[in-house]
């Protein structure tokens, strides 16, 4: 639609100006000055023009060569100008042309480009609802085979596509699909060879097919994949997970923590500290007993991190889509204004606590540890860009201690 309006808009600029640019033309043209006029002043040009000449010529700054050269250029020009005038005067006689014919084509080109907005823009539609989604009446089942069968065809159209490959595996585990699963992370293994990131999913999509136990073919697996990265995040999350099923929880916190060590850009940290969360919790619950060091080690979290409670304002609240995505960043208040810390998490969540320590770090020497106040932003982006732009809602908190909480509210729409 904004192609079309752009189109429309230049069609009209151009022909009005293709209209109304000759007929202001001629109107000047017809308010110019008599040609006895200009004939007098070209004259007397001339003979100011000669007279500067003539006193050059007397006081020796020209011999009598150039100064003869230089009269007969100015004659040349006198004439050229006179006939200029002559011809000017009889476009001056021509009778012009009245607001009629300009009037009645500027009408004739507005209503041609109305009629092709009307036509080609659908104007008349945008009162109609929203066309329905594809996906409506369907099911999450039906729709998860709706994008199997999308990506299956995209992959059979490009069968070396590991990539590909390794995407509808995921999608096959999503849909219980554990064998195909399986025999999909192998085909990409076939192509790109025995990697620690295809070993992982394979693992995790055996370990589903068994019924969620740990069975001697996964653990075989797992050992493979751990000896060719011991961080590979896929391996340690059902590492984790089968740990903290089984009530196993410093075995599922050492997991998920390795995960955080790794400093990989590529998992959602925010998930992995609340699983590890959970798992002190149920440890304490159930046991009695923490992890080793544990208690040292929430104190000293507790001191070096900051706890915001985000929520939107009333007056922005419905302005807030299912599919936006919330940054919320650290900025230390002294020195430069460089994130320490920063969460990503759907929209879908407000209202919610965040907690922005060390494991949230944007990597580099600096972290939020080492600072005493920071600035706390929340950009709530309509465009998945942590950069705010128009029509995002955004809140801020200019100062917050280290060690503290705070509430923040996202009240502004950025214009």
């Amino acid at each position: 639609m904004t192609t079309l309006w752009i189109f429309i808009a230049l069609f009209v600029l151009v022909s009005l100006v293709l209209i109304w640019f000759p007929h202001f033309r001629q109107q000047k043209m017809l308010k110019t000055e008599e040609a006895g006029v200009r004939r007098q002043t070209n004259l007397e040009l001339f003979n100011a023009r000669l007279a500067f000449l003539e006193k050059e010529l007397d006081e020796e700054l020209l011999d009598q060569v150039e100064f003869d050269a230089l009269k007969k250029e100015l004659e040349i020009s006198l004439l050229q100008d006179m006939k200029q005038g002559e011809d000017e005067s009889l476009i001056n006689k021509v009778k012009p042309k009245g607001l009629m014919w300009p009037v009645l084509m500027s009408v004739v080109i507005i209503g041609i480009s109305g009629y092709f907005y009307s036509t080609l823009g659908a104007y008349a539609k945008l009162d109609q609802p929203v066309k329905a989604s594809q996906h409506d009446g369907m099911n999450a089942d039906q729709i998860m085979q709706q994008r199997l069968q999308m990506m299956e065809a995209q992959v059979k159209a490009e069968p070396e596509n590991s990539q590909l490959l390794f995407s509808l595996g995921h999608m096959y585990i999503s849909a219980s699909q554990y064998n195909d699963a399986i025999k999909t992370f192998d085909q990409a293994m076939v192509l790109v060879g025995t990697h620690a990131e295809l070993l992982g999913p394979k693992a995790t999509a055996m370990y589903y097919r068994a019924n969620q136990q740990m069975t001697p073919a996964v653990e075989a697996i797992i050992e493979q994949s751990l000896a060719l990265d011991a961080e590979d995040p896929s391996t340690l999350l059902l590492v984790g997970m089968d740990a903290f099923f089984t009530a196993d929880y410093n075995v599922a916190i050492d997991a998920w923590q390795a995960i955080l060590d790794s400093e990989r850009k590529d998992v959602d940290r925010s998930a992995i500290i609340n699983a590890i969360d959970s798992a002190k919790m149920r440890m304490q619950t159930e046991t009695g007993e923490m992890p080793d060091d544990a208690a040292h080690a929430n104190v000293e979290a507790t001191t070096k991190s900051v706890s915001v409670e985000v929520s939107v304002s009333d007056e922005l609240a419905k302005q807030v889509g299912s599919s936006d995505m919330l940054f919320i960043f650290a900025r230390n208040t002294e020195g430069p204004k460089v994130p320490l810390a920063a969460v990503k998490i759907s929209a879908k969540s407000l209202p919610t606590t965040i907690t922005l320590d060390d494991s949230t770090s944007m990597g580099g020497d600096v972290k939020l540890s080492s600072a005493k106040n920071v600035e706390i932003i929340a950009v709530l982006s309509k465009h998945g860009s942590v950069k705010p732009q128009a029509g995002d809602l955004q809140g801020r908190l200019a100062m917050v201690k280290v060690g503290g909480s705070a509430q923040l509210v996202i009240d502004t729409q950025v214009k």
